[in-house]
């Protein structure tokens, strides 16, 4: 993450957004009274998804569980998934 001070953002702040809109890039914007962080608004919803994921009682155990399968093989195909029973 690229670190600039408000002045350096102000003067380049059409590239930033630029550069945070299409090459997904994070810039931390540092000012007297305070910090703030620029970044394209799908990265921000990603993160935003992810943390209300996380929330989510039993989530991460069952996440790790998943992935535990998934390296293990201890998988079964979308066909054997959606099958219908008869």
């Amino acid at each position: 993450m690229t670190t600039l001070t408000a002045t350096m953002a102000r003067r380049e702040f059409f590239d930033l957004v630029k550069g945070a809109a299409e090459g997904h890039r994070s810039y931390r914007i540092q000012h007297r009274r305070g910090v703030a962080i620029l970044m394209s608004e799908e990265d921000y919803e990603g993160l935003v998804e992810t943390l209300d994921l996380l929330s989510v009682p039993g989530f991460r155990r069952k996440l790790s569980t998943s992935l535990r399968q998934m390296k293990t093989g201890k998988t079964v195909s979308m066909d054997e998934l959606f099958r219908k029973k008869t």
